[in-house]
């Protein structure tokens, strides 16, 4: 497709997102089904209009979702409740790690005993898949700072930490394809790509977002008015920390998500010292409160950056969700579908990712139906697309390379469908029951 061609597709999509947005809310699916039928429509499945490589574009791709993860992390730091608690964390972070690593296992078992593939490569395909999704998955997730919902929040922390805790098992499949150094024993992967890349990653995260909100309160608390430009700070927050913490090889990803937490956290109890109200900075309409004038007599109470920052991070979002997912449906294949990368799916859907959920939450007080519904809703999709194109960056062979791809296409795709038009039904019955017991 031209220039043209192009600009006036993303355009009519922007433009139909955009005018219909009420509509859509309404509607028992998805914006992202909306994107990916016109991306298999256009694409090679149907009217062949566009087609986009994943192979040979792998360079290209991995900067798009690499972008577009650390926006959708940054924003989920941010919307984590204050105070945070080991209560609240415990599930979540059980799901990031130990769920995980379960997923990754039944991934690369399943690969290697029923397709065929290499165990190194069938890890590498584990690593890429098991991680949900930051950014598709954004209707089950936290709806703002003060929302306090327990399953969007567990989903929504799972999401932040596991696209960090997904990197040490893509080093391990690399490895053990002799595209990385593991050293004698796996000691180099277990101290550098685990112990040292998870912890350091956190410390710069936290390091980061306490700094800048200590500087961003002090400027605004100023004799002079000091202007600060939010959207600028929140931005140049995540290349910071990102650009620090893949530098000195640590998981840049999971720094991110903490810095967007430690921002969140420290600016509240500033602005607790300062006697702001908590109701003035938490809710859905959180910017809106920030902006409004103070009542006469009143001092107007400092705007923070993890507020104003958020909405136009989630118009990013957005934006990058209309691309990424437009181009998925373009690298989709009539031959990609098959009896094997379908069934391997529905595998990943139904037996392994509610099973190491089930696992992963023994002995919390989690309720059976946030379980379930954890269970169910582990959405892939522009992570994994980030993962594979990065494998595909360092060196995985063509064969492998195309295989995986057909794979990680057809997961990522039934995702969309299968998550995307369960989502509400599911989420709306979950809010109806508790609703209805407690009028009763």
């Amino acid at each position: 497709m031209t220039n043209a061609l192009w600009f006036l597709l993303v355009g009519i999509l922007m433009l139909t997102r955009g005018l219909t947005a009420t509509s859509l809310k309404r509607l028992p699916f998805t914006s992202a089904i909306i994107y990916l039928a016109a991306g298999i429509l256009l694409g090679p499945t149907l009217l062949n209009v566009f087609y986009f490589d994943p192979l040979k574009q792998s360079g290209l791709l991995e900067v798009l979702t690499e972008i577009a993860v650390l926006i959708s992390l940054f924003s989920a730091g941010v919307k984590m409740p204050v105070p945070l608690t080991w209560a609240k964390w415990r599930a979540p972070v059980r799901l990031a790690w130990v769920s995980m690593t379960i997923t990754v296992a039944m991934i690369a078992g399943f690969a290697y005993f029923v397709l065929g593939i290499p165990l190194g490569a069938g890890i590498l395909l584990g690593a890429v898949l098991a991680p949900t999704d930051p950014v598709l998955a954004t209707d089950v997730q936290t709806r703002h700072p003060g929302d306090n919902d327990r399953l969007r929040f567990t989903l929504t922390c799972e999401a932040g930490m596991n696209d960090g805790t997904a990197f040490p098992f893509v080093m391990l499949g690399l490895g053990m394809l002799g595209l990385h150094e593991l050293g004698e024993f796996g000691w180099r992967w277990m101290l550098v790509d685990v112990v040292w890349a998870t912890v350091g990653a956190i410390a710069i995260g936290v390091a980061g977002g306490v700094l800048i909100a200590n500087i961003g309160w002090r400027l605004r608390g100023m004799t002079e008015k000091h202007e600060v430009l939010d959207d600028l700070v929140g931005l140049g927050l995540i290349g910071v920390v990102y650009g620090f913490a893949v530098y000195v090889s640590t998981w840049g990803f999971l720094a991110v998500f903490f810095a967007g937490v430690a921002l969140r956290q420290a600016e509240m109890r500033l602005a607790s010292k300062a006697g702001v109200s908590k109701e003035k900075l938490e809710g859905e309409d959180a910017h809106i409160a920030a902006l409004a004038p103070a009542p006469e007599g009143e001092e107007a109470p400092p705007q923070i950056v993890s507020v104003e920052a958020l909405v136009f991070k989630e118009h990013l979002e957005r934006l990058s969700e209309l691309m990424l997912v437009l181009l998925l449906g373009g690298m989709m294949v009539r031959e990609y579908w098959t009896w094997s990368s379908v069934g391997f799916a529905l595998f990943l859907f139904l037996v392994a990712r509610p099973v190491s959920v089930f696992i992963g939450l023994i002995g919390t007080n989690t309720s059976m139906r946030i379980r379930g519904i954890s269970g169910w809703f582990g959405v892939r999709g522009i992570g994994s697309i980030y993962y594979l194109s990065y494998a595909i960056q360092h060196g995985l062979p063509t064969g492998l390379a195309r295989e995986l791809i057909q794979l990680t296409l057809v997961v990522i795709t039934l995702s969309i469908l299968l998550h995307g038009t369960s989502v509400k039904p599911l989420m709306n019955r979950l809010w109806r029951k508790p609703a209805a017991q407690a009028s009763a």
